[in-house]
């Protein structure tokens, strides 16, 4: 059976708007094992002080295989990735880019080249959703769907698809139903990839 590996940084838990469309997703993906990995209850840290230099030693030793980069491993080896978390500050909460800082191993995640960069990733699909406040849909102002666009290419996936809903906490525009359109949009996609 493949493997779809879930990335939950859906930090309001039980009340998250973000949680519930990934819900409508995965409640309709069929074919597939899916981990549920939920960033609040890793142990994640950013790649500072001595936590960064020793990563840096055993990439120099080609020690690939320590427990360091399970997560960058399990990341690789997923035949489908889906991240959720909230529009935050113009992107997506910090602790999905400690996990991002974790999971990006030259020699696992991608490769260099002498032409550049080579995604090493086995999954043909990532998969973002996420909940705005505001209406953000093709704004500049939205930096989460470009940086996660470009995973593309770095990693070596073939597709991004982000679902939003937008305008979930304006006074007097229809959240609801923004949610539920979005709702359907991951439903009917999780349809199309299933096994």
């Amino acid at each position: 059976m493949k493997k779809c590996l879930y990335i939950d940084c859906c930090i309001r838990r039980n009340e998250s708007r973000t949680k519930q469309l990934a819900a409508a997703f995965f409640e309709n993906l069929k074919g597939y094992e899916v981990k549920h990995l939920i960033l609040e209850e890793e142990e994640l840290k950013p790649l500072v002080g001595d936590f960064f230099f020793e990563r840096q030693e055993l990439l120099e030793k080609g020690e690939l295989d320590h427990p360091r980069f399970d997560y960058a491993h399990e990341f690789a080896e997923a035949d489908m990735v889906v991240m959720a978390a909230p529009f935050w500050d113009l992107n997506f909460p910090a602790l999905l880019k400690i996990y991002i800082e974790n999971i990006s191993v030259d020699g696992i995640t991608f490769g260099t080249s002498a032409n550049g960069l080579v995604g090493l990733c086995k999954a043909d699909n990532l998969i973002y959703f996420t909940t705005r406040g505001g209406i953000y849909k093709d704004s500049p102002l939205e930096t989460a769907d470009h940086y996660l666009s470009s995973f593309v290419p770095f990693f070596g996936f073939k597709k991004y698809t982000s679902i939003a809903a937008d305008g979930m906490d304006i006074v007097g525009y229809d959240g609801v139903r923004s949610l539920n359109e979005a709702k359907e949009k991951a439903k009917q996609l999780a349809l199309s990839l299933s096994e």
